[in-house]
């Protein structure tokens, strides 16, 4: 049943990342803005805990029965109801040093399952979002469109992307990575957000990452699962939480999968 008044949860989606945008592009390359270093040595800004709170508080007004998980205030996503899972300004190291590549990313899970995906980059002017059942969508300059991966099915004629590579040596294999990368026809590090986005554009064909948490990649997987593509963990378990990540359009999934399992 639909409740007068209600409003739709990708609409929601789409009022925090609005209220996400006006707090990040005033603060960009703010000279006052304040940086500190979180335990695990990773930086975090005014910004990111600005735009945690406003969203949080406006989930409070809006959806006061669910929970939140956020990069910067924390919570846990259940298993079982719904909670919204927040990366508030992932890339926040271009963020810092003045680089425009830098994204909120926000995710409705229900039961464990993204449902929803909003990914909004406001100074690269482009803003993405999924929900189950009503496709993937990109707004840009050239207005709004609905998206899908690509159609390569040949490892040789693939396009890669990764965020650090220096991670796979840590986190997972930085010669079986490597390996993938000689697989492949091209390869790059366009990072973090933007390089699942760009799956779900069609224009990369694989992501992969050997270390993520749950706020980075929530969104990112009902994105590109709506474009058309598959997202799974480096296991091969289509799961967001699984501490790595792995989109790609499809099609070369599998053999993806196996080359880093080698």
């Amino acid at each position: 049943m639909i409740v007068p008044g209600y409003e739709k949860d990708s609409e929601l989606a789409r009022r925090l990342a609005d209220a996400a945008d006006a707090i990040t592009t005033d603060r960009f390359r703010a000279l006052d803005l304040t940086v500190e270093r979180k335990p695990d040595r990773t930086p975090v800004t005014d910004a990111d805990t600005a735009v945690e709170d406003a969203i949080r508080t406006l989930l409070a007004a809006e959806r006061p029965g669910d929970t939140v998980a956020g990069e910067e205030r924390g919570g846990s996503v259940s298993a079982q109801g719904r909670s919204w899972v927040v990366d508030p300004i992932d890339g926040t190291k271009n963020f810092l040093r003045g680089v425009p590549v830098w994204a909120t990313l926000i995710a409705l899970v229900e039961d464990g399952t993204p449902v929803v995906g909003m990914i909004s980059a406001p100074l690269l002017g482009r803003r993405w979002w999924a929900a189950t059942g009503d496709g993937a969508w990109l707004a840009d300059s050239a207005g709004e469109r609905r998206i899908s991966v690509s159609k390569v099915t040949s490892m040789s004629d693939a396009y890669l992307s990764t965020t650090d590579i220096n991670s796979w040596a840590e986190y997972h294999s930085r010669e079986k990575y490597l390996a993938l990368v000689d697989a492949c026809w091209e390869s790059r590090a366009f990072g973090d957000f933007w390089q699942h986005c760009l799956v779900a554009e069609g224009a990369l064909d694989i992501a992969a990452e050997a270390i993520v948490n749950p706020w980075d990649v929530a969104a990112a997987q009902v994105l590109v699962t709506e474009a058309g593509g598959r997202f799974s963990d480096l296991s091969g378990k289509p799961d967001f939480n699984g501490g790595s990540a792995l989109s790609t359009n499809g099609l070369l999934h599998d053999e993806t999968l196996a080359i880093l399992s080698r």
